[in-house]
């Protein structure tokens, strides 16, 4: 297989009813076949239009209409960037003008907010081409030429900075990832997902190409719910969803607000998680209520296409305790490097380093962060690539992989150098703390704690905090800590992970304001 359009293709060819839903959203659901039939009309009509091998945007609402926008540029013989409304219009621009796209495919609600911008882009509604004339001949002129190292997307990821970064993956680097997830989640006809992330990041692709192989189902949950943790659940169980990949984050605020004590999601079976370190105390919580589900830890970053690593749960954790990151993928290797580009004795820590054949062919116009980050392995003696995560871990006794923290969530602090997840781990541990996060303030030299706790303690769970974080040494111990009273309080990236720039960006504002009102 070089074509990730094979997945659908063969299994039209395959199932008994093409007619079966594949993807339900809040403005409908689209079939296989409705999917297979606008695909092709969107990609001949970007033929007709002489767009070949080009970036095209695709801006639109989540929903299934954009998933079929998807598969459209990939009959053309191009590259999808995906963006949607909910990203920064400031982003927008930044994402617009680094791509030059051939052609943005707009819908109703975005192509309003799009001519807002005042851009000189050749812009289509979706809903003006996903009916067009096919070119049979045309879109198999296509596919005879096409290798599986052809792009397939680009997906912006703004890292520790803020500034967008366009990672490519290929269509070979997405089929490789799909094979092996899917085997590790067990994927098959009767599947049925429930998607979190927004359709502009790589994690989408844990529901859309597997559906798409196997003929199951997604639904894409309204972002909505995840306020609501019992309503999300209630739709969870309306909808007989099995499968989820959700960041720790999502997990941990059903579970942190209490939704589980009366309401069971009683349709999961499986649950994988990653993106975050998943506090103990709220993956116990879901192990509870759902005895019998597999849990299963991911790991990987978008560079390397999505998930790299599994750690299937079976065992139990004590609460100082974090899960391991297990075992990297079939065809895929997880190296370990400190500074000097060697391999660490022992449990040492080290950059978890990655090589296979999902990594991606890099960042789109920039060389030099390319080269930066996809390095030659200093332990081959042939070309080999290696992607440098920038992540930390270590190898336990037994072998099982554990990740530590960022290497931009390392800090220099009173000479030491800190963790800021052993932080966050020390609070999370706290009876009442439903979720924590360190950040530092460079300038002023400050460890800050933002944490949410469970609305039915009030003083108590502070003193606790108070009394556990005094077991760190004194160039650890936080110069603030602060309570926000609601999930809707802690900021969080559009994937779901805590938004430590906001956190820090909240802390710098209030030092202001008080700086300010004391004059």
């Amino acid at each position: 297989m070089i074509n990730v359009l094979e997945y659908l293709e063969n299994t039209l060819k395959n199932m008994p009813n093409p007619e079966k839903t594949a993807f339900t959203g809040e403005s409908g659901a689209l079939s296989f076949k409705q999917l297979f039939n606008f695909g092709r009309s969107v990609g001949s009509f970007l033929h007709g239009q002489n767009i070949y091998k080009q970036p095209v945007v695709v801006f639109m609402e989540k929903s299934p209409e954009m998933i079929a926008a998807f598969l459209g540029v990939a009959y053309g013989g191009n590259y999808y960037v995906p963006l949607d409304a909910e990203v920064p219009s400031f982003r927008i621009r930044l994402i617009l003008e680094t791509v030059n796209p051939a052609m943005i495919i707009l819908d109703k609600t975005t192509s309003e907010l799009f001519n807002s911008f005042n851009l000189d882009f050749p812009t289509v509604d979706f809903a003006e081409i996903c009916l067009h004339d096919v070119n049979d001949t045309a879109l198999q002129n296509i596919r005879d030429c096409h290798i599986n190292t052809n792009p397939l997307y680009v997906v912006f990821t703004s890292g520790s900075t803020g500034i967008p970064k366009g990672v490519i993956a290929s269509h070979g680097n997405v089929i490789d990832y799909i094979e092996n997830l899917s085997d590790v989640l067990d994927v098959s006809e009767n599947t049925v997902f429930g998607n979190q992330s927004p359709l502009y990041l790589d994690a989408c692709l844990k529901e859309i190409y597997p559906t798409l192989k196997f003929g199951a189902s997604t639904y894409l949950i309204p972002k909505s719910l995840f306020m609501f943790p019992v309503k999300l659940i209630e739709y969870i169980n309306e909808n007989r969803i099995n499968t989820i990949c959700w960041v720790a984050s999502a997990l941990g605020f059903v579970a942190g607000l209490g939704a589980l004590k009366n309401n069971i999601p009683k349709t999961l079976y499986t649950i994988a998680f990653g993106s975050e370190v998943f506090p103990i105390k709220h993956f116990n919580l879901w192990r509870e209520v759902l005895p019998n589900a597999r849990f299963i830890h991911l790991y990987g970053p978008t560079e390397a296409t999505g998930m790299s690593c599994y750690y299937e749960v079976d065992r139990d954790f004590d609460i100082n305790e974090s899960i391991p990151i297990g075992k990297p993928f079939a065809n895929t290797e997880i190296i370990l490097l400190d500074e000097n580009g060697n391999i660490p004795e022992g449990n040492s820590h080290g950059e978890i380093c990655i090589r296979g054949a999902g990594l991606c062919l890099g960042y789109f116009g920039d060389t030099q962060k390319t080269a930066a980050a996809f390095v030659q392995n200093p332990q081959s003696v042939f070309p080999d690539i290696v992607y440098k995560t920038g992540d930390l871990g270590y190898r336990s006794e037994n072998g099982e992989l554990y990740f530590i923290s960022r290497k931009d969530h390392q800090i220099k602090h009173m000479g030491h150098r800190i963790e800021l997840g052993e932080i966050e781990l020390m609070a999370n541990q706290c009876h009442g703390i439903e979720i924590a996060c360190a950040v530092f303030d460079e300038t002023e030299k400050h460890i800050v704690l933002y944490y949410i706790a469970n609305p039915e303690n009030t003083e108590y769970e502070e003193t606790h905090l108070l009394a556990i974080l005094k077991s760190l040494p004194r160039y650890m111990m936080p110069r603030a800590i602060f309570r926000l009273d609601n999930a809707q309080d802690f900021p969080l990236t559009p994937g779901g992970k805590v938004d430590r720039v906001k956190l820090l960006e909240k802390y710098r504002e209030n030092r202001k304001a008080k700086k300010q009102s004391r004059k």
